[in-house]
């Protein structure tokens, strides 16, 4: 075989949006693109906003002597410092430049944190619906997962059940908020809450128990929502993210991890961090993005156009008798599937060129994702297909 079996197997598992891209190929060779409504890919439409522009003209008009040779493995200490800076502003603790390294995007410092604290068997408790790749990452610095399910009515942390699920070899728990798939907003008591719990449960244990804040879409919130700082809710926290999402650079692979000054042997922590970042082949954040973003960490693309998209499809939807929890940032909704096999649902609604992925590849079978980071035009001219959908499926009538 010219592949490992387990690589085979993981890609089998996580093959629904690969799916879904295969089959939206195929469709618009038949309907052309304007007639199929893709909201499988959670690839943002919005341009970066016109700091970028303006600095991305800057640096290219006025080079910097050595801009492009190596660097320190944790980044420039500038930008280091700048998000260092914005963190401390949000969370109201003295977070410093040594305490950020800078990363390959929220992918590559998840890998570097897990690859950081775990040892072989360590558990990591992950949230369903939970993002599909969590698992993989885990798994690929020899820790377990272990799945515990929010509120099933409204997805909000179920800390009773977080509680339960923590034993001897848990050694961390990934949040993710505004989240991914379903767009809710974890709210501070909560996350103070579950912070008390954590601490308690450490006494208990005598281990530290890091919680991992994934948070791609934090600037992502509507209707005023508050998305609380981890870092004063949490004290064996780490906050990783990326500016995909709220500077609209998703193919520029920048991001950054971040530990809570108060965690516990945290020089340590960003050694060991700064070391794995090296080692998994990421070795440094690309230099260009590091000298961009240092000055635009309280800038962010059109926020007010999200929560346009969000209302025009929740409406649109809640309408037509979908059933779902209104998203408080991000960009996704999260519904429950009128049929009982969600990917029955998500193969009918291919009929009418609407392209999901089914919730059973967030590990929450019974629902759809709906991607709702496309053009407005394409949201509007879908409605016809939703309601042509909704009919096939009797829905709203008596």
């Amino acid at each position: 075989m010219a592949i490992a079996a387990k690589v085979k197997e993981c890609i089998e598992r996580s093959s629904w949006i690969r799916k879904m891209f295969e089959e939206g190929a195929r469709l618009r060779r038949i309907h052309g693109d304007a007639n199929v409504f893709d909201f499988t890919l959670g690839n943002p439409s919005m341009e970066p906003p016109e700091a970028f522009r303006q600095a991305l003209r800057e640096i290219a008009l006025n080079p910097l002597p050595g801009m492009h040779r190596y660097m320190n493995n944790a980044g420039y200490d500038e930008t280091r410092a700048a998000v260092a800076e914005a963190l401390s502003h949000h969370s109201g603790l003295a977070v410093e430049g040594r305490h950020v390294v800078m990363t390959c995007g929220a992918g590559g410092a998840l890998n570097v944190v897990l690859k950081t604290i775990l040892n072989p068997g360590d558990e990591v408790l992950i949230l369903a619906p939970y993002f599909v790749e969590y698992k993989f990452y885990v798994d690929n610095h020899g820790g377990t997962t272990r799945e515990v399910w929010t509120d099933r009515k409204t997805f909000q942390l179920d800390i009773p059940a977080i509680e339960e699920a923590i034993g001897p070899a848990t050694r961390a728990l990934i949040v993710n908020s505004p989240n991914n798939p379903t767009g809710v907003v974890y709210p501070r008591e909560d996350l103070a809450a579950l912070g008390e719990m954590l601490s308690r449960k450490e006494k208990e244990l005598g281990r530290q128990i890091t919680v991992i804040s994934d948070e791609p879409y934090a600037r992502l919130a509507f209707d005023g929502a508050e998305v609380p700082a981890i870092f004063s809710c949490v004290r064996n926290s780490v906050v990783v993210t990326s500016h995909s999402k709220d500077l609209g650079l998703p193919g520029e692979r920048i991001g950054y991890l971040a530990t809570n000054p108060r965690m516990d042997d945290v020089d340590l922590f960003i050694e060991g961090a700064v070391f794995c970042n090296r080692v998994l082949g990421f070795v440094n954040a690309p230099a260009l993005m590091q000298r961009l973003v240092a000055g635009l960490q309280h800038a962010s693309v059109d926020i007010a156009a999200y929560q346009r998209k969000r209302d025009l499809l929740y409406d649109h939807l809640s309408a037509l008798g979908f059933e779902m929890v209104k998203p408080g940032g991000g960009f996704y909704l999260f519904p429950r599937s009128p049929l009982p096999d969600d990917v029955d649902f998500v193969r009918k609604a291919q009929q009418h060129n609407i392209l999901l992925v089914p919730g059973s590849g967030f590990g929450a079978p019974g629902y759809f994702r709906i991607a709702y980071c496309v053009e407005d035009g394409v949201i509007r001219r879908s409605f016809q297909a939703w309601e042509a959908l909704a009919a096939d499926l009797g829905m709203g009538r008596s």
